[in-house]
């Protein structure tokens, strides 16, 4: 759950302060592991590096002022970043050694045990304590729900907030007994249905683009550095984050609607990734198709409902009555040669996306709604 901060000026400094010295933390790290490797062929450990933080506070007293438990997070996200390295390298995959962090790629820090130490929300008075720092205004615009595991502070342009990591109980929605297969799309819908159901695609970063620009290219103009050019460049970081939070909204309230009302969402499993390197990649990364079925998944979880992503090749060829196969171009109709249907291409998708989706689910023999009950009833 992410809550919005207002910290005073004093307490501003302090974040500030304790993201300078995680960031410095987390490159000194990084170049040690590197070095040791280079010089000696020595793989420094996570543990080995942990134990050292009790020397750099000695040493360096200004990490005195941050929390143990925040140092020692950001060694395990260095941590994690090498075994991402190693997981890549083994599966052959784009490796992407762990960089160094500059002032605009570390904007978080981390409380591994809030609720217990470090972080406490205190929502009776609208604060929350982060240790070394002091009781921050925090904005509960609704309740927390369940148990607080983890909080993390994070720097958005010049806006504070704080995501806390909460374990909850699963809730099961009532069972409908309807499923539905979805095809993904960038324009003029984002998705349609097998039910034949289309949502439109809201397009927000190109609502968007021409005020982008116009600030852009003012900027451009204006002395680097400068208190105008500063301006400016907050303007632009202001209104991509406003496309990112309409963008998550409507994802939301999208993936919403289909988990109240049906027990299996079947959908393409995509490879968004490379979508996003080709000629349509502004189209699919302005619809977020990878947030998109994140957050229907979570959402599925949480309701005890099922999520499935199906083989994509063929779905928009296939006829979706007889299986005969057929190129039918983008924006017109799907007319079968073979047995006449005549319906909306992307419908068609949809259809054959369920028809994948259904065979998937019993092909373990096992009928859709048990799967889902039974997935509710181990979590």
């Amino acid at each position: 759950m992410k809550y919005r901060l207002f910290p005073n000026a004093t307490q501003v400094k302090a974040l500030d302060t304790t993201l300078y010295l995680c960031r410095q933390l987390y490159n000194g790290a990084l170049e040690e592991r590197r070095g040791a490797y280079k010089k000696a062929g020595v793989s420094v450990s996570y543990y080995e590096q942990k134990r050292v933080l009790t020397e750099i506070k000695a040493d360096l007293p200004e990490y005195k002022a941050v929390h143990s438990q925040v140092l020692q997070n950001v060694i395990e996200r260095l941590d994690k970043s090498f075994k991402g390295f190693f997981r890549r390298i083994k599966s052959g995959a784009k490796a992407g050694y762990p960089r160094f962090k500059g002032r605009a790629h570390y904007d978080s820090f981390t409380y591994p045990q809030a609720g217990k130490t470090g972080a406490m929300p205190m929502e009776d008075t609208g604060k929350v304590y982060l240790s070394k720092i002091g009781n921050v205004r925090c904005k509960y615009h609704r309740p927390l729900e369940g148990q607080v595991k983890t909080a993390t502070i994070k720097r958005e342009g010049d806006k504070w907030y704080v995501v806390f990591a909460c374990e909850v109980e699963v809730v099961a929605l009532p069972a409908t007994g309807d499923d539905i297969g979805i095809d993904l799309g960038t324009n003029p819908n984002f998705l349609i249905t097998s039910d034949g159901e289309f949502v439109p695609a809201p397009r927000h970063f190109k609502k968007s683009e021409r005020k982008i620009g116009l600030l852009q290219r003012a900027a451009t103009k204006k002395q680097r550095g400068s208190r105008r050019h500063k301006a400016l460049k907050r303007q632009v970081a202001a209104e991509h984050r406003r496309v990112v939070n309409r963008r998550r909204d409507f994802h939301h309230k999208a993936a919403r609607t289909l988990v109240n009302r049906y027990d299996a969402v079947y959908h393409e499993d995509l490879n968004i990734i490379g979508l996003a390197r080709s000629r349509t990649a502004k189209g699919v990364l302005d619809a977020g198709w990878a947030s998109f079925i994140n957050i229907l998944s979570l959402k599925a979880v949480n309701a005890g409902r099922k999520v499935l992503g199906v083989d994509p090749t063929y779905t928009s060829q296939d006829c979706s009555q007889c299986g005969h196969r057929q190129k039918v171009k983008i924006g017109h109709a799907y007319l079968c040669v073979n047995c006449g249907i005549d319906m909306h291409r992307d419908v068609n998708a949809a259809m054959n996306i369920l028809h994948r989706g259904r065979d998937a689910a019993f092909s373990e023999s096992v009928p859709v709604t048990a799967l889902v009950d039974l997935r509710s009833l181990a979590l």
